[in-house]
C-alpha cells in the first residue's frame, strides 16, 4: 500500500463509522410502541392477571420489559428499546387471553354446577325429567 493511500482510507473508515453512528441515532423514539405496551399491560392488569398463575408470569415480564426500553430510550437504544416494547405488548396482550380464558373456564363450570343444582332442585320437587 503506498503513503497517499492512508489517509484516504482513514477518511474512509472515520466516515463509514459516522454513518454507522448516524443510523443508530435516527431510529426514532418508540412512543407509541411505549404507549401500546404500557396500556396492554394496565389492562392485564385491570383484569386481574397478576392473579392468574399462567398469566402471572407474562405480566411480569412485560412489566421488566417496559422498565428496560425506558433505559434504552434513556441510553438513545431507540431501537432496542422498541423491540423490547414490541415484546412487552405480545407478553401483556397474552395476559390478557390467558386470564379471560380462565375466567371463561371459571364461568362454564359454575354454570354447569349451577345447571346441575338447579336439576336436582327440579326433581326433589317432582318435576319432570
Amino acid at each position: 500500500m503506498n503513503r497517499s493511500m492512508i489517509p484516504l482510507l482513514a477518511g474512509s473508515l472515520v466516515a463509514a463509522a459516522a454513518m454507522g453512528t448516524g443510523c443508530a441515532a435516527s431510529f426514532p423514539t418508540p412512543t407509541q410502541s411505549l404507549a401500546d405496551a404500557e396500556s396492554a399491560e394496565r389492562s392485564a392488569s385491570e383484569l386481574g392477571a397478576a392473579s392468574q398463575p399462567k398469566a402471572q408470569l407474562h405480566l411480569q415480564l412485560a412489566h421488566e420489559q417496559i422498565a428496560k426500553a425506558n433505559a434504552a430510550m434513556k441510553n438513545g437504544d431507540n431501537e432496542r428499546a422498541n423491540g423490547l416494547l414490541l415484546r412487552a405488548r405480545s407478553d401483556a396482550e397474552l395476559a390478557i387471553a390467558l386470564t379471560r380464558d380462565q375466567s371463561a373456564k371459571t364461568g362454564a363450570q359454575q354454570a354447569a354446577v349451577q345447571s346441575n343444582t338447579q336439576q336436582t332442585t327440579n326433581a326433589n320437587q317432582g318435576a319432570a325429567q
